[in-house]
């Protein structure tokens, strides 16, 4: 069978938007403005900034080492998935039943942008696999420079659309942070239990 060979240009463009549809930055504004709504703007927009870069990191160590960490520590995808739904569905808990989605502790509310925003729901299962499928399809040198540019590119496009909806919560005030908190909480559960169950089908039928 032929093997067809795509352009360095074409495998940029088709990593960029795999990756922005299922890392989705319009879909976790939401979520994002109801874990910041009680920040400063200068400290949310540093937020946005944080979570990017976190997620950026994510994906970059499991483009490098994913298969390698994921062999030696006997972890299977489903496992990872399944371990991230878990997280995702206690902080919508929290959202939902009027907490802030970062726990109760200083350091943990100082550090939501490094979870649940960066990890799990930027830099999720899906956006990790796909991203480690990305590295073992490209087989050049230009393709390897179209995928690290297409990674960064909707990492900049991520902080770009966060930083944007903190505009959002000037206009809406404080009734309507509580409303975006509890809508962001139901949406959080929903995506955790979706997870956990893509999860327990991918063990079922193992």
């Amino acid at each position: 069978m032929k093997v067809i060979q795509i352009s360095a240009l074409t495998f940029a463009i088709q990593s960029f938007v795999t990756l922005f549809v299922i890392m989705d930055p319009p879909g976790a504004t939401p979520i994002f403005l109801a874990l910041v709504a009680h920040k400063s703007p200068k400290e949310r927009r540093i937020l946005a900034l944080k979570a990017a870069a976190v997620s950026f990191s994510v994906i970059t160590l499991f483009a490098l080492f994913g298969r390698f960490i994921l062999s030696y520590l006997n972890i299977s995808m489903a496992a990872l998935q399944a371990a991230g739904a878990l997280l995702l569905l206690l902080i919508s808990l929290d959202l939902l039943t009027g907490g802030t989605g970062g726990g109760k502790s200083e350091s943990s509310d100082a550090n939501i942008a490094l979870v649940p925003l960066g990890t799990p729901l930027l830099a999720g299962p899906g956006a990790i696999v796909a991203t480690m499928i990305f590295v073992q399809n490209a087989n050049t040198t230009p393709m390897y420079v179209g995928l690290i540019a297409a990674v960064v590119g909707v990492h900049i496009a991520i902080a770009a659309v966060l930083m944007a909806s903190t505009t959002i919560l000037k206009v809406i005030k404080e009734a309507g942070v509580t409303l975006v908190a509890r809508i962001a909480g139901l949406l959080l559960a929903a995506i955790a239990v979706q997870m956990l169950v893509d999860a327990i089908r991918v063990f079922v039928a193992a």
